[in-house]
This record gives structure tokens, C-alpha cells and sequence, in this order.
């Protein structure tokens, strides 16, 4: 049983405090803070929990921290934890800035502590159910779209939004940057709400990828291109279809064409999506990894490869 803390209760915070609850054979919650005086008190009338009335005493108390605060705020929090040798789990982005990320990444391995940072997206059921699918893609196109809500807005979309998406591109394409482009424009907050980035890899592969926080609907789309296959996953309504060319025929084509002498067939198939909530499966994983002394399956290293993506976006958006 891990004593667990967790900082911050606001709208994923409290998503959070939810699922280390129902976690219980798994999880003891020795209490919470937030910086909010009256919300700690609220939250803890409400839920019967234990409100910490520092950070410090909560590291004091715990095993391990759950960060689940403003951005802003992680690197702060993450680093009096990690100076006390307690494994963490840290939402995304990780940090602000690339330098605070690898100055946590130097204090985690000076600690020795497992550290998995909430790209939650790769416990999303229309991902996972590309877990058996072979990707090698050429061209990768991404939509992020969302309506406008005040939260999230302390830093750019590419933080806030964006990066959900570098993570999973960087995992897919497996290979270095060669360049990044990228545009915006801040409309509503003082930091872009709307981005444009292509991103190039040594590999040949180029990815498109949109984010917007000013959307008159929401979208999570991502589509992948590779050699006879298309893929489309729809992380928001978890949705996975494979469309794929073959030599011969399938059961049921959608249709047929020739190229040359030969004939050609394409078809569409609907990997399995599990049914899992994405944010217990991510907590489930952060215990296993403390308990197995293993990597997490986001860990600090591929929080940090993010960080440095998105910087590099933001700096090609906002030059100094």
C-alpha cells in the first residue's frame, strides 16, 4: 500500500482525488493541499480527508505526491519533493521551460525515485488499441481543437494542448527532429491560442500538427500515413480505424482498383478499444512502477523530449 499525497484539488485535481479513492487496494490518500484556503476546507468536509496546510508537510506524510497543480507551479512542488527522495507523479507539461525539466531530471536520478508525468494520452483506449498495430509513418496530421474555457490558460495552447500530441508523435515516429516551423497567435490570452507546428524527422517522417483553445467545437483527431495504410485515431470520441491496401482480397473491401496489371483492395478494420478510464490506468501504472522499481510507461526522460519540442515551437511562434 503506497501513502500517497496529493497537491492541488481544482478540476483534474479533483478527477485525481476520485481515482486514487477508488484505487484503495492499491492506494492509502494520507491527505491533500492546495494553496486555496476555503477549497481545502471544502474538500475536506466533503471527502472526509486530511488537508495538509504546507507541501511540506504533505511530503513529510507521504510516500509519494501526486502534482496535479497550475504549470506554473510543478517545478516548485516537483523539486521539494525529489529533494526528499519521494517518487512523483507530475501532470503535463512537466515544466514550464526545458531548463526545469532537466534540472528534475538531474535531481530524480540523484534521488532515485520513479517519476511518470501525466501524458495521459497515452492511456487513451483509442491509443491503446494500436498496441498490436505496426506504425511506420510518413506523414501524421493532428487536430486538437477546443472551446474556450479560462483553466489552462496560465501558459500557451502549445503547452496547454499541443503537447499531448508531441508526446504521442514523438513516441509513434521513434526518431530525432531535424526541424520545426511553427506559427500562432494569441488572441484572447496574452500567450498563443492558436498554433500551427511542423515538426520534421531525420527519418523522412513530417508531422502537421493544430492546436487551438478558441474552437467553436472540440476535436482530438490524429490521422497517420504510412505505406498502404491509413490510421485514424479519435481520441475524444475513442474511436480507431485502419484503413489498409492489399494485394488480395479481403472479406469485406470497400472497394477495388488497378494499378498497372494488378489489382488492389482496400479495406477498413476496427482494432479492439478497450474499455478503461485513462486517468485510473495512468495512477494504476505510477503504483506498479514504484512497486517493480521499472520505468513508467511516460517517463521523465520522454516528459523532457516534449518540453523541449514545445520550447522550440514557442520560440519559432515568439522570437525574441
Amino acid at each position: 500500500m503506497i501513502k500517497i499525497g496529493l497537491v492541488g484539488v481544482g478540476h483534474l485535481g479533483k478527477i485525481h482525488l476520485s481515482q486514487i479513492k477508488y484505487l484503495s487496494d492499491v492506494y492509502h490518500l494520507v491527505g491533500f493541499y492546495d494553496s486555496n484556503e476555503e477549497v481545502r476546507q471544502q474538500i475536506a468536509q466533503t471527502h472526509g480527508i486530511t488537508a495538509f496546510d504546507s507541501v511540506e508537510q504533505l511530503i513529510e506524510a507521504s510516500d509519494a505526491l501526486d502534482i496535479v497543480t497550475p504549470t506554473v507551479t510543478h517545478f516548485e512542488i516537483a523539486k521539494k519533493a525529489l529533494q526528499h527522495t519521494k517518487p512523483i507523479f507530475i501532470e503535463k507539461p512537466i515544466t514550464r521551460t526545458s531548463q526545469e525539466a532537466e534540472f528534475l531530471v538531474k535531481l530524480a536520478e540523484e534521488a532515485g525515485v520513479t517519476v511518470q508525468v501525466g501524458h495521459v494520452e497515452r492511456f487513451n483506449p483509442a491509443f491503446l488499441a494500436l498496441k498490436e498495430v505496426t506504425l511506420k509513418p510518413s506523414f501524421i496530421e493532428v487536430h486538437r481543437l477546443a472551446q474556450w474555457n479560462p483553466r489552462g490558460t496560465d501558459v500557451s495552447v502549445v503547452l496547454d494542448l499541443m503537447i499531448h500530441d508531441i508526446d504521442i508523435v514523438l513516441r509513434i515516429v521513434n526518431s530525432e527532429v531535424r526541424r520545426i516551423s511553427a506559427n500562432g497567435v494569441a488572441v484572447i490570452s496574452t500567450t498563443p491560442d492558436i498554433a500551427n507546428a511542423r515538426i520534421e524527422f531525420t527519418n523522412g517522417c513530417v508531422a502537421n500538427l493544430t492546436a487551438s483553445r478558441i474552437s467553436m467545437k472540440n476535436m482530438r483527431k490524429m490521422r497517420i500515413f504510412q505505406p498502404h495504410a491509413y490510421v485514424s485515431v479519435d481520441f475524444l470520441d475513442k474511436k480507431t480505424e485502419i484503413f489498409s491496401i492489399s494485394d488480395t482480397a479481403p472479406e469485406i473491401p470497400l472497394f477495388q482498383f488497378t494499378v498497372g496489371d494488378e489489382t488492389k483492395y482496400l479495406a477498413v478494420s476496427q482494432p479492439e478499444v478497450p474499455e478503461v478510464n485513462a486517468i485510473r490506468e495512468e495512477l494504476l501504472s505510477f503504483a506498479q512502477a514504484i512497486e517493480t522499481k521499472s520505468d513508467p510507461p511516460v517517463t521523465i526522460l520522454d516528459a523532457l523530449k516534449s518540453i523541449r519540442v514545445a520550447q522550440e515551437i514557442m520560440e519559432r511562434i515568439m522570437p525574441e
